[in-house]
């Protein structure tokens, strides 16, 4: 008779319990933005698709990271890293895509790509090569260049060439769209800061004693918010604008 080694979640284990959450909640949004891309218009379907690519690739990492956390316990740092390079940049590209009819060049899009990649590198650095014990310094400054890219995405966001193309683009829905994403930006992705100044040496670890298992938990809350709450922005903007003909044509 075969016997299956069921993997349970520990009762006293949040980590555990978002990594498995997480996973779930990528691969149905995923399954949710590529049917409904059949739904909108043609000038969304592109939109929608990278929304359901970048919930897609995050589902495939977690269902790996998941199984690395639950059999070792340790921050499976690398796996998430190759997520985010992945799916980080391509949010930054979905900023493009909705701004493009507005005038959107590929030289922005390709800045903010750069951008995301340079925020990742550093933090990968920062995090990846910490010495055993942790070392301020070094997380420290790996942290502040990190910041450099993030600061460029949500300056352009907030204010600079994408808040612009959007205020121009005579487009309710864009406009609306566009400052949801740059929240989520200035108040989601700033959960990631505090995930990495739980490591060994971060501010929060030495300051009040954090520890680097904290680290996770506050990553996967940050994956689940920004990553489906971005696809679903783009969603509404696509509903809300086809609405909207719908309305002017009756």
């Amino acid at each position: 008779m075969l016997l299956l080694d069921v993997m349970t979640i520990p009762k006293d284990d949040p980590i555990a319990f978002t990594f498995f959450t997480g996973y779930m909640a990528m691969f149905a949004a995923s399954i949710f933005f590529f049917f409904e891309r059949g739904r909108v218009p043609e000038k969304w379907k592109l939109s929608l698709l990278v929304s359901g690519l970048i919930t897609g690739i995050a589902a495939v990492h977690y269902f790996y990271m998941r199984d690395y956390y639950m059999a070792s316990g340790e921050n499976p740092t690398a796996l998430r890293y190759i997520d985010w390079t992945l799916t980080v940049p391509l949010m930054c590209v979905e900023f493009y895509l909705l701004t493009k009819a507005a005038g959107a060049t590929k030289s922005l899009m390709w800045k903010l790509i750069g951008a995301s990649v340079l925020m990742l590198v550093a933090g990968y650095i920062g995090e990846a090569f910490n010495p055993p014990g942790g070392d301020t310094g070094h997380s420290v400054m790996w942290g502040v260049i990190s910041t450099i890219g993030y600061v460029y995405v949500l300056y352009t966001a907030w204010a600079g060439e994408v808040a612009k193309l959007a205020e121009n683009s005579n487009n309710a829905a864009v406009k609306s769209g566009i400052r949801t994403l740059a929240w989520f930006v200035l108040v989601g992705w700033a959960i990631y800061p505090i995930g990495y100044m739980c490591m060994d040496g971060g501010w929060l670890n030495t300051a009040l004693g954090w520890s680097s298992s904290n680290v996770d938990l506050f990553y996967n809350i940050a994956d689940a918010i920004n990553k489906i709450g971005f696809g679903l922005v783009v969603y509404g903007m696509a509903v809300a604008d086809m609405d909207s003909k719908k309305a002017a044509v009756a």
